[in-house]
């Protein structure tokens, strides 16, 4: 079953909506933080990305780094920028993105069902990430951005909330500098809310889409909070975090690319031999870029020119989930035993550039300085849920979803 639950959002007064909305902190750098942020003090950078507030040479997880984020928020609350909901309820976040629609519930979710697995993952975490959330939760006593859920399309859930959106208008509406439309209902009938909670009850899991050091972190500030105070209520604040909630159909994920900085020693022309060990390789005419149109097929730049890469079948069929992932097939034929990164996780030779960022993004910075950039047809939602389900993991930066949730929008108190 899937536990979720109404909470008494913080959020911002629709007229503020668009300039306290943000992108997630870990889709910038702290440079584009500073930039995206100038000039807006509303801006919710200045909570999740609070450093962008203090002089450069401060690291990004110094202790003054959190007590900021804490100041920040407790300043857009004051000055009502920020104001609380009186009573708990269900929200409605939709995004519309070059036509494409997604609706999801916002909620919270149990940290007991993130623990038991019941809310599935498909990514691994780094330590020190997950120490940067928890220190910047603990220290705003809130979850400042959800996590990124998505769970196997319920006609009747879908229904209900298409029927709300229909005959009731949003309490915020905006379109930002992207030209992503965003659109906010707030759930106040009662019954309807508890009718959402049993119908969850009845969907078999919750998969993580983004966000798996936010949920990571939060399961651990929960786990902190109880040891704090081991007298409070099973219902207290900090054994939920917070979530938007999308069936899988509405979502969209996009091809996630690799640049690798050198070429492990090897000579142009060595490394394209040994590829067409493993793939069939063809060379592009001279400024024909190469997007993958399927499975098994790469684009790869390299030298001033793109290449098509089609991995032979053998690679592939009658494998597991895991390895018939196209980033598996990389990884495992090219990335570690060719250019020599046999952990992507760790390795400071690669690169991730979300899809978002164009074709053009690879051969601009393979021009400046060197290497082979990889691009990848996207995963599926399918593949996602068939590897969550299987208990694996898929490699790191496996999938880029759009539109990114924006944050500030929704903030969940710990101590309400």
């Amino acid at each position: 079953m899937a536990i979720v639950r109404p909470f008494k959002a913080l959020r911002p007064r629709a007229e503020k909506a668009a300039q306290v909305a943000s992108l997630p902190y870990d889709v910038i750098n702290r440079a584009e933080a500073k930039r995206l942020a100038a000039g807006n003090p509303d801006s919710f950078l200045h909570v999740v990305r609070s450093e962008i507030g203090l002089p450069d040479e401060i690291g990004d997880y110094d202790p003054s780094v959190y007590a900021r984020a804490r100041e920040v928020l407790e300043q857009m609350t004051s000055d009502a920028v920020l104001v609380q909901d009186s009573k708990p309820m269900f929200y409605i976040y939709r995004q519309i993105m070059n036509g494409r629609v997604q609706t999801g519930l916002v909620a919270t979710v149990a940290v007991d069902e993130y623990l038991s697995n019941d809310i599935k993952k498909h990514e691994l975490t780094l330590a020190v990430k997950e120490q940067d959330r928890i220190n910047h939760f603990d220290a705003t006593d809130a979850h400042t951005e959800p996590v990124f859920l998505a769970y196997r399309e319920n006609r009747e859930i879908s229904r209900l909330l298409y029927e709300f959106i229909k005959f009731n208008a949003p309490a915020a509406g905006f379109t930002s500098d992207d030209g992503i439309t965003h659109y906010i209902w707030a759930i106040g009938d009662d019954e309807l809310n508890a009718r959402l909670v049993q119908l969850f009850a009845g969907i078999d899991a919750l998969y993580i889409a983004d966000g798996h050091h936010r949920s990571a972190s939060a399961a651990k500030v929960g786990l902190k909070r109880r040891e704090q105070f081991p007298d409070a209520p099973a219902d207290a604040e900090f054994n939920f975090f917070l979530a938007v909630i999308f069936p899988d159909e509405d979502l969209f994920i996009m091809d996630y690319n690799r640049i690798v900085k050198d070429l492990n020693g090897l000579s142009v022309e060595a490394f394209t031999r040994e590829l067409e060990n493993v793939f069939s390789v063809r060379k592009m005419d001279a400024k024909q870029t190469l997007r993958p149109q399927a499975k098994a097929h790469f684009g790869m730049y390299l030298d001033g020119s793109w290449y098509e890469l089609v991995a032979r079948p053998e690679l592939y069929q009658d494998k597991d989930p895991y390895d018939r992932l196209d980033v598996s097939i990389l990884q495992q034929n090219v990335l570690a035993p060719l250019l020599g990164i046999d952990d992507p996780r760790t390795s400071r030779r690669i690169d991730f550039v979300g899809g978002i960022r164009g074709l053009q993004e690879l051969a601009d910075r393979v021009d400046a300085a060197g290497g082979v950039a990889f691009a990848l047809y996207p995963a599926s939602m399918a593949e996602l849920l068939e590897i969550a389900d299987a208990g694996m993991t898929m490699p790191p930066k496996s999938t880029w979803f759009e539109p990114k949730l924006r944050s500030g929008l929704f903030i969940h108190r710990l101590s309400d």
